[in-house]
């Protein structure tokens, strides 16, 4: 059989629903938080080169940005047709075999391929103070821009790591000279650039909504992060947690012909957002409720208010069944509990050796979340919990005022 007739027999058989396969990611910086429940002898399961397993992709089709020793697929999502993890395609290929009749017509015709991906990042220490390009500066490189947005589940934050306090840009009366000078030091000794910015206490159970241009250092608790389709970021903060970076961290995204002007850096930020007044006011994002039905379920807006990305948590109550619609194609992870979803059985992982199969990650096409999707829960005691990631075609995601 072809892979073009796995792929729609696959997609028919499953009522437009397909079963994904764990995908982690290494990043050589900082330290693993240990929280993404992967077996504790696999976080370095591409060796000590590579560095420590720190993150986990969901519904994505693009590779990550993680240096030469990167293989082709790193960060890519494989859907499952069969019972071993060698029955299995590119949800990318996916897209393209199937195309409006997976992600929509809309989709397809703007942005021709699923313009988004989520992921959970995993750190002990809090991250560099970075920003991520904007679409213009990506596009002069031959990326797109990120915009991001952050929630922290409870069910994965057993512990807080050492620092979970996140820095977003600058202190409104922080002036570009200041930044500007602390980008000079970047070779001659810790520029403590954090010193010029503030910081939030994270509080589980929210999120926040991070532009491209803003400089951030997310803390250290275990964050659901979807975000467009990118992967590329420039560094301001060359000492973060006694861990030196090179200055081609803070270069390596702009045109070579540009690398050593700190003013092509300075540009890649979008000023008034680093250093707005009421930054909480306009970025933070406690959860909305969405739906919800007493004792069987709710569902809350948890990454909204922005024109990229959306999430919803949904939270089926034990021993319920609900059938949830939706206007758009999505990628979903369960973060607690077992039942069914569609025609798979699914159930949280507990943990997971590196490269085996799960039942807690899916991608729902958009024929079928808007003919609604059967959840069961069967579980006696607990919730099942699964976080729903959307890009930017929900009509129904809250907008929030930026006045």
């Amino acid at each position: 059989m072809s892979q073009s007739q796995i792929i729609r027999e696959t997609f028919e058989k499953n009522g437009g629903i397909f079963k994904l396969i764990p995908t982690f990611v290494p990043r050589n910086n900082s330290q693993p938080g240990k929280r993404l429940r992967l077996h504790p002898d696999d976080y370095f399961a591409l060796g000590t080169a590579r560095g420590p397993m720190k993150e986990r992709w969901f519904s994505s089709v693009i590779q990550a940005a993680n240096g030469p020793l990167a293989a082709p697929d790193e960060g890519m999502s494989y859907v499952s047709y069969g019972t071993t993890p060698e029955e299995k395609f590119l949800l990318k290929d996916a897209v393209e075999e199937l195309g409006a009749e997976l992600i929509g017509e809309e989709f397809l015709k703007k942005y021709g391929t699923w313009p988004m991906y989520a992921k959970f990042f995993d750190n002990e220490l809090p991250l560099f103070h970075h920003l991520h390009l904007d679409f213009d500066a990506a596009a002069r490189i031959g990326w797109q821009g990120k915009p991001e947005a952050y929630y922290f589940p409870r069910q994965y934050n057993n512990y807080p790591g050492r620092f979970p306090v996140t820095y977003f840009g600058f202190d409104p009366d922080c002036t570009k000279e200041e930044v500007r000078e602390r980008l000079l030091q970047y070779k001659t000794g810790d520029n403590r650039i954090t010193e010029l910015s503030r910081a939030y206490r994270i509080e589980l159970g929210t999120g926040w909504y991070t532009p491209p241009g803003v400089v951030h250092a997310p803390g250290s608790y275990l964050t659901y992060e979807p975000q467009w389709n990118s992967d590329v970021n420039s560094v301001f903060e060359n000492v973060a947690s006694g861990e030196v970076y090179d200055i081609k961290n803070l270069v390596e995204r702009l045109p070579e012909e540009e690398q050593d002007d700190v003013d092509a850096v300075m540009n890649l930020m979008d000023w008034e957002a680093n250093v707005d007044p009421h930054y909480k006011k306009h970025y933070f994002r406690p959860p909305v409720m969405d739906s919800k039905e007493d004792g069987v379920y709710e569902e809350k807006w948890i990454a909204y208010g922005n024109p990229y990305v959306g999430a919803k948590e949904l939270t089926v109550y034990p021993g319920q069944t609900v059938t949830i619609k939706d206007s758009g194609a999505y990628g979903c992870i369960l973060t607690q509990g077992f039942g069914t979803i569609g025609g798979y059985q699914c159930e949280t992982a507990g943990m997971l050796r590196f490269g085996q199969l799960s039942a807690d990650e899916f991608f729902v096409g958009e024929k079928a979340a808007a003919a609604g999707v059967k959840i069961t829960n069967n579980s006696i005691c607990e919730p099942l919990v699964i976080l729903k990631h959307f890009g930017p075609n929900h009509p129904e995601m809250p907008q929030v005022s930026m006045d």
